[in-house]
């Protein structure tokens, strides 16, 4: 089921399914709450109320233009969103750059959050990590950001490691991918969204995050995807030492899509968290 609520930044859609305690997925950059298809019923299956907002990073279908689309803004979004559907003591999914923002809401806003699952996403210095970084400094160059709603289009251009292509080992099926280029190829203020949050990413803020991060005492779940393309092995292993009450765990066959490569795994990996 498709839904939508308006909050102080604006009006954001959500899909929700099932009854029980609440478990929230949290997305990244071009992609929307479709990430999450796979898993979301068997979550729901299990006894979970399962919420997933697609944020305004680029695959969203209605423009945000009031919102405050930094980071911190993002995190107070969620936030927000949180409250609004009246979600306590929820168990935050998170992957990508989805995983940097849910870091912040961890230090900024942890009031509603009981516990986190982490996939393969930034942390630390790698916000964004190679080859993605390059792109917060091309967004800012003149026409750009309509350039890259262009080439997203292309098939060839999906498949490159800069875009879709290390991101999940077995592909992205077409209809899910068109849901995710579309919307910035159809929408000047869609671009306009998108390239706010591009121009406010910078490893400070999830550099900030880690510092006050141990004094995150909630569970936390890390779920390492051993093949992963982008996001070095590295980094999770940092965060379990920083991190309180951390337990990392290796997903094997998949790249960092881990709900698209390996969602029947990641399910019961939230669920037994959850739980």
């Amino acid at each position: 089921m498709v839904d939508t609520v308006t909050l102080p930044g604006g009006e954001i859609a959500y899909t929700e399914q099932g009854a029980g305690r609440a478990v929230v997925f949290i997305h990244g950059l071009l992609v929307n709450a479709n990430l999450w298809r796979k898993v979301i019923p068997l979550v729901a299956d299990a006894g979970f109320r399962c919420v997933a907002p697609t944020l305004p990073l680029g695959a969203h279908q209605k423009a945000m233009p009031d919102a405050d689309l930094t980071p911190p803004g993002l995190a107070k979004l969620i936030a927000d969103f949180l409250e609004a559907l009246d979600l306590d003591d929820v168990t935050i999914v998170a992957n990508d750059s989805g995983g940097a923002l849910t870091q912040v809401l961890m230090v900024n806003h942890p009031e509603h959050v009981g516990r986190v699952v982490l996939t393969p996403c930034d942390a630390f210095e790698d916000f964004f990590p190679k080859p993605f970084d390059a792109l917060t400094r091309l967004i800012r160059k003149p026409g750009v950001p309509w350039l890259l709603s262009r080439a997203l289009q292309l098939k060839a251009v999906q498949q490159q490691p800069n875009s879709f292509g290390w991101l999940a080992k077995r592909g992205i099926p077409d209809e899910i991918m068109a849901s995710y280029v579309r919307p910035c190829r159809d929408s000047a203020a869609i671009r306009r969204d998108l390239k706010r949050f591009l121009v406010g990413v910078d490893n400070r803020h999830t550099l900030a995050a880690a510092e006050r991060l141990p004094g995150f005492e909630k569970p936390v779940l890390l779920v390492r995807a051993t093949e992963d393309k982008v996001f070095k092995a590295e980094l999770f292993e940092r965060l379990t030492t920083i991190l309180p009450d951390a337990r990392l765990v290796d997903v094997a066959d998949s790249w960092t899509f881990v709900s698209e490569d390996q969602p029947d795994q990641l399910a019961r990996l939230v669920v037994e968290f959850a739980r």
